[in-house]
């Protein structure tokens, strides 16, 4: 019964560890915009999750044994950091733009929020059916 939760739970769980982890670089960037030669940071969410179902799939048929270590200053699932494109250059190479960077931290809040919401409402409907 435990595995059978742990699967329907475990999307959302990837999901919410990407999308903490890019609130984190984003906020970063905003914290560096006026760091002279700091380039902007990203991840590609979309193809972080990917990867991260790709490794709960290859987890399945594996022992707990052989498993990789995840070490505290990797990023979750190998979500590689890119660099931003700058959309108008700066004199001290600095790549951060306030305005896109704002906008990316507010979008990635509101789905994080969403994502907490549609968690919570799969608990509440569980519990609903349990309680009968």
């Amino acid at each position: 019964m435990s595995s059978s939760l742990d699967a329907l739970f475990r999307f959302s769980q990837d999901a919410l560890t990407l999308r903490a982890y890019r609130q984190q670089v984003l906020a970063s960037n905003i914290a560096n915009a006026d760091t002279p030669g700091y380039q902007a940071r990203d991840i590609d969410f979309r193809a972080a999750l990917e990867r991260a179902g790709a490794a709960r799939t290859a987890e399945k048929g594996s022992t707990p044994a052989l498993l990789p270590a995840r070490r505290e200053d990797a990023t979750p699932f190998g979500a590689e950091l890119l660099y931003r494109n700058a959309v108008q250059p700066s004199i001290d190479n600095n790549t951060v733009d306030l305005d896109v960077e704002r906008a990316q931290f507010a979008d990635n809040a509101v789905r994080y929020e969403a994502n907490l919401m549609f968690v919570s409402s799969q608990v509440k409907a569980m519990l609903a059916a349990i309680q009968g």
